[in-house]
């Protein structure tokens, strides 16, 4: 169901390339990092794993775009659970990568397993090697994103 809304938004805007925007981001509940289309991935990527490296975080790679609801849903999820906030904050460098037509970023999102649907979670070491990549529709319940699923997953990554 989630891939046909995730075909049926892509299809809407136009495109079903692999667009990639990357931005670095610390979500708080008063300001949403948006996904932007101009920034470089590549570039965002390598900053994490300079200050990752430095911090002895993991880094997590935040794949999606400013026309998807469940993006801004995620964001919402985790500006306000406090736990999720907290674990982001202490083990976590996040990359917001952007996935629209303005900018595709094909050859960022070509190091990692292909996506299905959006918002995608790609968690890297603080050396940016791959970990896992994560269907973040297995995180939902219904109309949201479920604790009870994205807590442990944040959790078991961490580190």
């Amino acid at each position: 169901m989630r891939i046909l809304a995730t075909l049926l938004c892509l299809a809407a805007i136009g495109t079903i390339g692999l667009p990639v925007q990357a931005q670095t981001a610390q979500t708080s509940k008063h300001e949403r990092v948006k996904f932007d289309p101009k920034r470089d991935a590549a570039k965002d990527i390598e900053a994490a794993v300079v200050k990752a490296t430095k911090e002895n975080k993991r880094i997590l790679l935040d794949v999606g775009g400013e026309w998807c609801g469940w993006c801004h849903k995620l964001d919402e999820f985790f500006a306000t659970n406090q736990e999720a906030a907290k674990i982001l904050k202490d083990r976590y460098i996040v990359v917001k990568i952007n996935f629209s037509p303005e900018n595709e970023n094909k050859a960022v999102l070509s190091r990692y397993p292909t996506i299905k649907g959006y918002p995608h979670l790609f968690v890297l070491d603080k050396t940016g090697k791959l970990i896992h990549s994560q269907d973040t529709g297995e995180l939902e319940t219904g109309p949201a994103h479920d604790a009870a699923k994205v807590i442990p997953f944040l959790k078991k990554f961490a580190g």
